[in-house]
């Protein structure tokens, strides 16, 4: 089973979803990064970092994916956070954005979502791509008051 769907399957029913899964290193140094957020919109709190960390990490255990050690951080999403889905446009309206579309790379504030549909405002242009044609965003900027 792949790791990201492990963490998909077990934390999405807790009330978490997986923002990023990456695995870097080799061998005895290996390191699991799991970016999550709150289903309910509230802001990830250090309970929620230690109650994720100690489920995954006995999920990881169980799986038993790497030969060796390896080291698990949990983190909130904070200031780079990924944009991955309409709501996550939405709940970050008015707020610049990086975003790459094939080998384009822009910033752009984030004016509309409709449907799977975002517009962004790029150097006084409109800009409207579709969701599944962006590579990866994630914010430019940090909201003043939490989202």
């Amino acid at each position: 089973m792949e790791l990201q769907q492990a963490a998909n399957e077990l934390l999405t029913p807790l009330g978490y979803e997986v923002l990023e899964l990456t695995v870097s290193g080799r061998a005895n140094k290996r390191r699991v990064l799991l970016r999550i957020d709150r289903l309910d919109g509230q802001i990830v709190s250090m309970d929620d970092v230690t109650n994720v960390t100690e489920v995954f990490s006995l999920e990881l255990d169980r799986l038993d994916p790497f030969e060796g050690a390896y080291q698990l951080e949990v983190e909130s999403p904070g200031p780079n956070r990924p944009l991955l889905r309409a709501a996550h446009f939405l709940r970050f309206h008015d707020l610049d954005a990086k975003v790459r579309v094939g080998s384009e790379q822009f910033t752009g504030k984030i004016r509309a979502v409709e449907d799977d549909v975002v517009t962004f405002e790029v150097a006084g242009d409109s800009r409207t791509i579709a969701i599944s044609q962006i590579d990866t965003a994630r914010l430019a900027e940090w909201p003043e008051e939490p989202r």
